[in-house]
């Protein structure tokens, strides 16, 4: 089923003027509905995509007793390679030998997609926190478009242009472009357009080119994860044509699209937008959206009594709403602030269920916070960054436009939910629960100026490299150890491909962080194993087979208890990312290395200290640039 709705058809549409895209559009057309009128096919590569492979059997072992190497003893570490020896001449090598030609039955696919989903919505934890991250944007260039009013309208509409540029098939393919001077031409468009689907990844190929699977992107809009028994559901519903806006814990809706599909004019949705910020409603007492901080089956069991209780047709309102808009009523102090609020906030003003809700503070600082198990990074940024260009470069109102005279009070629905009083009893438990663990975490932010992409690339040095060393020292400075530590990479260059892990931590890694943090007088200036375990453990359960020893051996516990877990993202129009640790004596990192300084999220649980690891960060980092210049390490 998740396949048949991964791969479902894109609607296509006239062409129009010379050059135009191929798909038939309306003869109303209006290009400003749309962001971009691609003349290749939003879709155009995703047929000829590479599939995902699995490693050999025996290449996977190898790179897990590599990662294992630098957290083990040399007892543990024979007794792990004892375990993997058993594991590929038995049992793996049957399981592998079954999901090899299980992949081969299923080539419209991955190995890892239906496991990845499988993996995310049988999780019982709470998805606040455990799961969803968010990414913040920058100011507007111009200050004044950053009042509220007008930065809501503003995204509001980019977004809804995005929606129907995507749905026209007029968005431009995500491609990686390793010679953009050769591949990202009109010239090679003009051409690639006309090569067949089937074929049309191996001519970007060509040119150093790499497409992108872009099979997630229509979760973006109308989608929702429901909370079931044992396992969610992902809802689409793409005829809705509504926006769900949360205020003060109050719920409202109002159309952004006609019944013709176009966009409500932009002056309409800033008069919606205006009255729902003139409500001078209390915050209720029972505020819904705690819902979706709980334990997925409490809440599927609370969801089940909403909905039997009479609200069903509310609900689906908010299920299918093309996106949640959350307006806040207050500004943001400072980034650890800005952190807190849009990771979790209070709990009362953010649907976490909703693939993503749009942030807006009083004072215009705006956010993405999304729901991880329909889609990864790579369709949320590439929909943030279109937004903040749409919505900078070619706003659809200005700080002096006036809403139109219009009555809001019959457009805009407030939404009403009958609460009985184990529905309440629910809503104040699950307050009580988030409230208890969001006073538990704890966020600091470093900003290091000394430098970035451009100088440790003049001393031919990895930028992120670099900052993964930093973490690995000042994990060792803090609290003398090598740990388990998680980098996400995503595998978007294949089909249906979601993400792998990069293992940070080596013997390399590790004899270079105790070099420089417990000998420093003395020195001066692709394919993971992760995903391929994971699925012969997923295919090995459900064909019933009983738990090789391999998954039994602490060891193997440990090296997935990733106490740090770190992931990078860099773009113009990104101020800063961050999640939660995802275990509770972890650390979560969020970190991008600019051209001229690193910029590094934290957060902890009581027990770490999140400010004291980014000061050892911060002399990881003071230590690395000291030798790079020819400087003598501080002790």
């Amino acid at each position: 089923m998740v396949a048949g709705l991964l791969l479902r058809a894109w609607p296509r549409g006239l062409a129009f003027g010379p050059g135009a895209p191929s798909r038939l559009l309306s003869t109303g057309f209006d290009p400003g509905q749309y962001l971009q009128l691609s003349i290749v096919p939003t879709m155009h590569y995703q047929d000829s995509l590479p599939r995902l492979p699995i490693p050999k059997l025996e290449d996977t072992m190898r790179r897990y007793l590599s990662a294992q190497k630098p957290l083990l003893d040399d007892g543990q570490f024979r007794k792990t390679e004892q375990l993997c020896k058993s594991f590929e001449n038995g049992i793996g090598k049957e399981l592998h030998k079954q999901l090899v030609a299980q992949d081969k039955q299923n080539k419209h696919t991955s190995y890892i997609s239906g496991p990845w989903f499988d993996m995310y919505l049988t999780a019982r934890d709470p998805i606040v926190l455990n799961f969803n991250p968010f990414v913040s944007f920058n100011p507007d260039p111009k200050s004044e478009y950053n009042d509220q009013l007008t930065r809501a309208t503003n995204m509001t509409v980019s977004a809804v242009r995005f929606l129907k540029t995507l749905r026209a098939d007029l968005l431009e393919p995500e491609v990686f472009h390793l010679n953009p001077a050769k591949s990202d031409t009109d010239t090679f468009k003009r051409l690639i357009r006309f090569v067949p689907s089937s074929l049309s990844w191996y001519g970007a190929y060509l040119v150093n080119a790499y497409p992108l699977d872009m099979s997630q992107y229509f979760r973006l809009f109308n989608s929702t994860r429901l909370p079931k028994p044992s396992r969610d559901e992902l809802f689409t519903d793409d005829k809705a044509r509504h926006l769900l806006v949360l205020r003060k814990g109050h719920f409202y809706v109002f159309d952004v699209l006609d019944q013709d599909g176009n966009i409500v004019s932009a002056s309409e949705i800033q008069a919606h937008l205006k009255y729902i910020l003139s409500d001078n409603s209390l915050a209720p007492e029972f505020p819904l959206s705690y819902l979706t901080s709980e334990n997925r089956d409490i809440w599927a069991e609370l969801r089940q009594k909403l909905v039997s209780g009479g609200n069903e047709e509310t609900l689906r309102k908010v299920d299918s709403a093309v996106f949640c808009l959350c307006l806040d009523d207050f500004p943001i102090k400072d980034l650890v602030h800005l952190s807190h609020n849009m990771l979790h906030g209070d709990g009362t003003n953010r649907w976490f269920d909703k693939s993503f809700n749009l942030i807006i503070a009083k004072d215009g600082t705006a956010a993405v916070h999304f729901e991880h198990a329909w889609g990864d990074g790579v369709a949320v940024l590439r929909f943030f960054n279109e937004v903040f260009k749409d919505s900078t470069q070619a706003p659809a109102i200005t700080p002096r436009s006036q809403p139109a005279n219009t009555d809001s009070s019959v457009a805009v629905q407030k939404l009403n939910f009958k609460l009985n009083d184990a529905l309440k009893t629910g809503i104040s438990a699950a307050k009580e629960k988030f409230d208890a663990t969001m006073k538990t975490l704890t966020i600091d932010y470093i900003h290091f100026q000394r430098g970035g992409k451009e100088f440790l690339k003049k001393q031919k040095l990895s930028p992120d490299s670099v900052a993964q060393l930093a973490f690995q020292m000042a994990l060792l400075q803090q609290y003398g150890q090598t740990v388990a530590t998680y980098e996400s990479c995503s595998t978007a260059a294949f089909k249906h491909g979601r993400t792998e892990t990069i293992r940070p931590a080596s013997i390399f890694t590790k004899r270079c962080s105790e070099a420089f943090v417990r000998e420093p007088s003395k020195h001066s200036a692709g394919e993971g194993f992760d995903r391929h375990l994971f699925a012969l453990r997923y295919l090995g359960a459900a064909k019933g087979i009983d738990l090789p020893e391999l998954y039994l051996d602490p060891a193997y516990r440990q090296i997935n208890h990733n106490i740090l877990s770190t992931s990078t993202l860099s773009s113009p129009a990104v101020n800063i990312g961050g999640f939660a640790p995802v275990v509770p004596d972890g650390f979560g990192i969020a970190y991008a290395v600019h051209d001229n300084w690193i910029g590094c999220n934290v957060s902890a649980y009581q027990g770490r200290n999140a400010h004291e690891f980014l000061q050892c960060v911060e002399k990881a980092l003071e230590g690395m640039f000291d030798a790079l210049e020819g400087k003598a390490i501080k002790s």
